[in-house]
């Protein structure tokens, strides 16, 4: 339970390790997509460890990268045609940002740090702990810049088809103008900036507590 809760707060891969930034700002312009990838690194991540630590022994030091990329990519690409096949709509959703799991540093730098040195329980609760950090820190990002880029919460959008129908809750209304800076590019950025700089003052002020 430990490793679980500091995979999500001591570790998390976003706000602390500074890890996945890329996805994360391309991808959170809506807090169902944001969501969505969550649980897609979280699935990979924790499957990618498990099979890392397993398989340890017979990973040569020469070729440990490559090694753990093939994993990774193996179960990305298991993943992408289980989607295409049986759930179409979520797919399309994820776009490109899906096959780019395979390059998300998160996942290579788990296994390198801990499935290759760990025991496979483990490498297991490093990948759920590090995993729902991500998921936590990405949908709140998402449900952050959605708030104030457009006033609303998108729970069902992109997988409207697989749902039924389409579910999108209006939170600002009256006099708020949504900003659409914040779900812009350089939002992005402002928005991570914001975000971080106030989780590291309030980390800052725990330790001199």
């Amino acid at each position: 339970m430990r490793k679980i809760k500091d995979g999500m707060i001591k570790e998390n891969p976003l706000t602390v390790l500074m890890l996945g930034l890329c996805s994360t700002m391309a991808i959170s312009t809506t807090f169902e997509k944001s969501f969505l990838l969550g649980v897609a690194v979280l699935l990979v991540l924790v499957l990618s460890n498990t099979i890392i630590s397993l398989s340890k022994k017979w990973i040569g030091k020469s070729v440990t990268t490559p090694s753990l990329i093939l994993i990774i990519g193996t179960l990305v690409t298991i993943l992408e045609l289980l989607l295409s096949t049986f759930l179409k709509p979520l797919y399309d959703a994820f776009g490109i940002y899906l096959s780019l799991i395979v390059v998300n540093c998160i996942l290579l730098g788990r296994g390198l740090q801990v499935a290759m040195k760990e025991s496979v329980r483990n490498s297991f609760v490093d990948g759920l702990g590090i995993g729902l950090g991500y998921l936590a820190s990405i949908s709140f990002f998402g449900f952050f810049r959605e708030i104030l880029g457009n006033g609303t919460i998108t729970l069902v959008d992109a997988t409207e088809k697989i749902f039924g129908q389409k579910i999108v809750v209006t939170l600002l209304q009256g006099d708020y103008l949504p900003n659409a800076l914040f779900i812009s590019p350089a939002g992005a950025f402002l928005t991570a900036g914001i975000l971080l700089g106030i989780l590291g003052m309030r980390r800052k002020k725990h330790e001199t507590h």
